[in-house]
């Protein structure tokens, strides 16, 4: 087992490479938490070290490794329920009815970044100036983007023989100011 003071050593000597290790491996906001979390290891698993020097370095990044895999899987899983919970929800809304479903299906067919546009604009009640703020998008982009999505929406519905009107309808979700 190795002693405190050869931990400490350690620690201090191997940190600044390891989080270059993960610097190289993940994004550098990551990189400071997975060194974290590899610290935390080494102290618990102090019993462990390997005496030697190098065989500790060795070690250390071994954990270093192994703690890089098991914060990739998490951002697997993430992703993946990510993606199943937007699909859940764009693919399965409440229904009211037929011609509700197919504009529906119209929109969750459009690209995503147009989808979400039309979504925060007409859903949730968003200007499109707010809407770009929120998409971290320039003005001019998303009035264009918005401006094409709702051209394909409009043709996409009127080759079904639905009607289009000209223009959207203009409610908003009033914002009300929270109590001071």
């Amino acid at each position: 087992m190795a002693s405190e003071p050869f931990i400490r050593d350690l620690l201090r000597r191997e940190s600044r490479g390891v989080l270059d290790y993960f610097g190289r491996r993940a994004a550098r906001d990551e990189a400071e938490d997975l060194l974290g979390e590899t610290l935390l290891v080494v102290w618990r698993r102090a019993a462990t070290i390997p005496d030697d020097e190098t065989r500790a370095r060795m070690w250390m990044y071994g954990v270093a490794r192994k703690v890089l895999a098991g914060h990739r899987r998490s951002l697997g899983r993430r992703a993946a329920l990510t993606d199943k919970l937007r699909e859940q929800i764009v693919v399965t809304p409440a229904s009211t009815d037929d011609a509700t479903d197919e504009v529906r299906g119209r929109i969750a067919a459009l690209p995503e970044i147009d989808r979400e546009i039309l979504m925060l604009v007409y859903w949730d009640g968003f200007s499109l100036v707010e809407a770009a703020a929120i998409l971290g998008m320039r003005d001019t982009s998303v009035r264009t983007r918005h401006a094409r999505a709702k051209a394909s929406l409009r043709a996409s519905l009127a080759d079904q023989g639905m009607p289009t009107p000209r223009r959207a309808p203009t409610s908003r979700v009033r914002r009300v100011a929270p109590d001071s």
